[in-house]
């Protein structure tokens, strides 16, 4: 469904919105309500030209005759039995202003009317796309009323009856559904046209009342295509019935074609001249005088005769404006053909042979339109002088009308022009930032959901966990796929040992490998974070980022070859790294290999908190240590470590970014985990091991077989 507030707005010409606000404010003062009918509700919908107004008031419209006289209307003939006005307003806008009725036939072509409500007048109606109606009262202006769905049949483009005996009751129908469907081009729907066909055979036309005569030979005049209804009408036979002696002969087919274009080109710029009187001068151009003033006399509306007959002193008056000299300037010339009476411009130029005169309108209609295309939009533009402001339009013609008098040369007179019209610029767009305590709530938002993912998997790595999977105390699982010795992760948690050949061996390892210069203060993590304990430095992700110092794990087809077995010595203790100063220190390990805790999860460097230097429990060490991985892979040639092919899957751990999150760590609390350990881990055993003669190979290279489940060989005897 339209918007006919919208279509209200935009569809009518400013003359004729014009009327529509003064008829408005007469309904108002009068105290009663006006409604949009007819032929004009139908163009609107269907998006053809209005080119009349029909308005239905409740009450007696004669009785705001004086009213309507007084704002500038002018009446052009009434009607006492139907209670119809037939006005004019400036711009030659026709207006029918009926009283809403309903009619009662007892006789074909002889009504009677009586005042009813719009409802009932509009069921009244002749054809269902003429019975609609949009209020023009306030509370429900642009509201459209449609009883008999007549919306739908323009839509399909049907003309359809109202009453079943329409053609019966008003013979003038006929006529109309002849002319409306010459106009529009559309068709009877299927009942409606055997009804047409009976009531033509049946000749009902011979009942056509003299009121409804003459409101159809008046139309004709008023059609924008008079002489192709006239030949409609005549090919009917409908032109014997309403005046035999005007047929499509007596019309000048060539003038009329010239008038059309004409009226077309002043349309383009601006100038709507209403062309029904000069049409009905062409159409009747070879009457006969006797039967032209016969046919005068037959015209509805006595006003549209006098128009109709002054057109030669309208056009003489525009010619005399036209060549005077104050008007010899361009910018007035133009401001009077678009100030003086449409339908004197539209006659003079189709009648004038006058040079003066024609030089004129070539000048209006060809000449001056291309200047427009010199108007300064950009500029217009940049000086905030847009379509938006209430005085555009008369901003811009004012510019065009300095343009055809051939100033503004330059755009700095442009702008000096436009400088008063522009209006100031708008203030700076405030831009409304988030305070940061805002975004920390967010931040610390986001950091509690973290955590509390940190802790749940954190739950899996625990000691306790880590037992009952059944992993290696020896090993560490970094979810990686890598199973990295602990003690190549805790070299700065090992403790001097007090026997000889310790120290024997802690000089051979010092040989073989060197001491780092120092350990890195924190390891890039490749798994996902997680909540980690203070007393495990964290893993490198690959190879390439591990110190030097690190031993590498061999596959697993190395560790099944053993070297010969040295001499059996006492496990020594591999030499003291350097450590970071803030670095945690772990529980010492127990005797027992199974009974050895395994030691908490690395932190970063960060969120390590400083410990005392000095413990009881982290110094006194049993006296004799099971065998650390780390010993034996530092008592290995160094060459092995070296040519120890790549860890599986390094790829992956590289193309992983590092961890953005280390402030996190800063902020958690140290693990409880460490003094729990010794406590509950701890070995009760004193008796120190014998280091087994033969040296194993890395348990880290079997993640698939835990090494304790191999049989340990007998300790030795204590020396």
């Amino acid at each position: 469904m339209p918007d006919y507030i919208y279509l209200l707005e935009n569809r009518l010409s400013a003359d004729q919105q014009n009327a529509l606000r003064h008829l408005r404010e007469v309904a108002r003062e009068a105290g009663t309500i006006l409604f949009l009918t007819g032929d004009a509700v139908r163009d609107l919908t269907s998006g053809h030209a209005v080119r009349a107004l029909e308005l239905a008031v409740h009450g007696n419209a004669l009785k705001l005759k004086k009213t309507i006289e007084n704002l500038g209307g002018t009446v052009w003939g009434e009607d006492e039995v139907s209670g119809a006005l037939y006005l004019c307003f400036p711009g030659t806008v026709r207006v029918d202003l009926v009283s809403a009725h309903r009619i009662e036939y007892p006789k074909p072509g002889k009504p009677v009317y009586h005042p009813a409500t719009i409802q009932e007048d509009l069921r009244r109606r002749d054809f269902t796309i003429n019975a609609m109606a949009i209020s023009l009262n306030e509370g429900s202006f642009g509201l459209l009323m449609d009883p008999m769905n007549g919306a739908a049949d323009i839509e399909s483009r049907t003309l359809r009856l109202v009453s079943n005996y329409g053609f019966l009751e008003e013979p003038s129908l006929l006529i109309r559904a002849t002319r409306i469907m010459t106009r529009l081009g559309w068709e009877m729907d299927h009942k409606t046209r055997t009804r047409y066909a009976n009531a033509r055979e049946e000749g009902v036309i011979e009942y056509l009342s003299a009121q409804a005569r003459r409101q159809e030979l008046e139309q004709i005049g008023h059609e924008d295509e008079g002489l192709k209804v006239l030949q409609a009408l005549e090919a009917e036979g409908w032109m014997d019935v309403l005046f035999p002696a005007w047929s499509s002969t007596k019309a000048d087919e060539e003038g009329l074609t010239a008038l059309h274009d004409l009226a077309v080109e002043l349309l383009v710029q601006g100038v709507h001249a209403d062309m029904s009187a000069a049409q009905m001068r062409l159409l009747t151009a070879r009457l006969a005088p006797k039967e032209l003033a016969a046919l005068k006399k037959q015209m509805l509306r006595p006003g549209f005769v006098e128009e109709w007959n002054s057109l030669d002193a309208l056009a003489a008056g525009f010619a005399k404006a036209l060549t005077a000299p104050e008007n010899s300037a361009p910018s007035a010339c133009y401001k009077l053909f678009t100030s003086y009476d449409p339908e004197a411009v539209l006659w003079l130029g189709f009648t004038s042979k006058d040079e003066a005169v024609k030089d004129r309108f070539n000048l209006f209609l060809k000449v001056w339109p291309e200047v427009r295309q010199r108007m300064p939009h950009a500029l217009l533009q940049e000086m905030r002088i847009t379509a938006e402001l209430p005085a555009y339009r008369e901003i811009a013609q004012s510019v065009f009308l300095e343009l055809l008098d051939g100033k503004l040369a330059t755009p700095e007179e442009v702008r000096t022009f436009l400088e008063p019209h522009s209006p100031p610029a708008p203030p700076p767009q405030v831009s409304i930032k988030r305070t940061r305590a805002k975004r920390g709530a967010e931040v610390k938002l986001k950091e509690d959901s973290f955590d509390d993912e940190e802790e749940a998997e954190d739950s899996l790595n625990s000691e306790d966990d880590l037992d009952d999977i059944g992993g290696d105390e020896d090993e560490l699982d970094l979810g990686l796929g890598l199973n990295l010795p602990k003690v190549e992760l805790d070299i700065d948690l090992l403790e001097e040992s007090e026997t000889a050949a310790e120290d024997e061996v802690e000089d051979e390892d010092e040989d073989v490998n060197p001491k780092p210069a120092a350990k890195p203060e924190s390891v890039k993590r490749v798994s996902k974070p997680r909540k980690v304990g203070p007393t495990l430095p964290a893993a490198a992700p690959v190879e390439a980022e591990m110190p030097a110092a690190f031993p590498v794990a061999p596959k697993p087809e190395e560790a099944n070859i053993i070297a010969p077995a040295p001499k059996p010595k006492a496990e020594p203790k591999p030499a003291p790294s350097a450590k970071p100063a803030t670095a945690a220190k772990p529980t010492a390990p127990t005797a027992s290999p199974k009974s050895q805790p395994a030691p908490a999860k690395a932190v970063p460097a960060q969120a390590r908190k400083p410990m005392p230097p000095a413990k009881p429990a982290l110094k006194k060490v049993p006296a004799k240590t099971p065998a650390k991985p780390s010993v034996k892979a530092a008592q290995k040639p160094p060459a092995k470590a070296v040519a120890k092919p790549p860890i599986k899957t390094p790829a992956k751990a590289v193309a992983r970014p590092p961890v953005k999150t280390p402030a996190k760590a800063v902020a958690r609390p140290p693990v409880k985990t460490p003094a729990k350990a010794p406590a509950t881990k701890s070995a009760p055993a004193k008796k120190k091991p014998v280091a087994d003669p033969s040296p194993k190979p890395s348990k880290a290279a079997k993640p698939s077989q835990p090494a304790v489940k191999k049989p340990a060989p007998k300790p030795a005897k204590k020396r």
